[in-house]
């Protein structure tokens, strides 16, 4: 059964996790100013407790998990911001935790993942591979699913960041989210516009995997095969039922990012701004530097950062070309 989360959701999840997460600031970001014609903010996720967004979902749904529920274990499937938030609530919790992750996760998302006391099952590359071995151990160990994106729980904490660039900047025009799964966006994009409904919500995917793009061209929720990106933590092929709606309903516009310009965006967020962000929290700025929407002069703009876990190979990687 379908359940549509509103604002009330979102701030009861707020209230739910005061205290368990940490209230990230909207912080200046005018360094960039010049790049854009426009007054630059940044939502920055990566500061967040275990690097990422995903803690708030996480922290949310297991809350309003029953003692039963609870009590059989949860068990998750994740690129590893997911599984980090999981197996951080699973620990403060009480509760035992499994999180099934591809075998080419960042290192510092797997050993993040164990550090906190999580069992993990390395399978697969990709989201399709992850979650059959995940639904195969749930049956047979009767554990507690928590989604990485289609929930109303989790989407309903993920919103309550979307609740904080309001309240702390509640004159932005736009707000720029990165798009996987949807949860993050369906969450942000509700209690953004529910509050205010003049504000532009643009939502940026991998160029390589278009799908809610495509849904929307197709006017229902599609499939798309999957395609390779810098932005791991945005490999994701299908829509979620729960996710898709809200999208559909409060998202202005939803555009792609190559890799080219997540790489370049990845550079100015970091020697510019001074802030360690992941490929996938990137991908806002790569858009806007590739003219995938219109940034208006002189609007008040928000890019999401949505982590900032990165392998310092791969950040090396990303350095190199610019420094050579």
């Amino acid at each position: 059964m379908v359940r549509i989360i509103g604002r009330d959701d979102i701030k009861t999840a707020a209230g739910r996790i005061s205290g368990r997460v940490r209230r990230t600031p909207v912080l200046r970001g005018d360094k960039l100013d010049a790049l854009f014609g426009a007054e630059v903010y940044f939502k920055p996720e990566n500061l967040q407790l275990t690097g990422s967004f995903k803690i708030r979902g996480a922290m949310n749904k297991i809350l309003s998990l029953s003692d039963e529920e609870r009590a059989k274990g949860i068990i998750a499937s994740s690129s590893g911001n997911h599984a980090q938030g999981v197996a951080y609530a699973a620990k403060m919790l009480g509760i035992k935790a499994t999180l099934v992750l591809p075998e080419n996760a960042p290192i510092s998302k797997i050993e993040g993942t164990r550090a906190l006391g999580a069992e993990v099952v390395l399978h697969g590359f990709d989201s399709i591979q992850r979650y059959k071995k995940l639904y195969e151990i749930k049956a047979e160990k009767g554990y507690t699913l928590v989604h990485s994106f289609n929930d109303p729980e989790l989407i309903a904490g993920q919103g309550t960041s979307g609740l904080e660039i309001i309240e702390d900047l509640p004159d932005v025009d736009t707000v720029v989210v990165p798009l996987g799964g949807g949860g993050l966006l369906a969450g942000v994009a509700t209690a953004i516009k529910e509050t205010r409904s003049s504000v532009r919500i643009v939502a940026v995917e991998p160029e390589s995997i278009q799908r809610y793009a495509e849904s929307r061209k197709a006017g229902k929720p599609v499939e798309v095969p999957m395609g390779e990106t810098l932005a791991d933590g945005l490999m994701i092929t299908m829509t979620g039922e729960h996710t898709y709606p809200l999208i559909d309903k409060y998202v202005d516009e939803i555009v792609p990012a190559s890799d080219e310009f997540i790489r370049k965006a990845l550079m100015e967020i970091v020697f510019k701004s001074k802030l360690l962000v992941e490929p996938s929290a990137s991908v806002g700025v790569a858009a806007a530097l590739q003219n995938s929407f219109k940034v208006k002069p002189g609007e008040k703009i928000c890019f999401f950062l949505s982590g900032g876990n990165i392998d310092p190979e791969k950040l090396v990687s990303f350095i190199a070309p610019e420094t050579a």
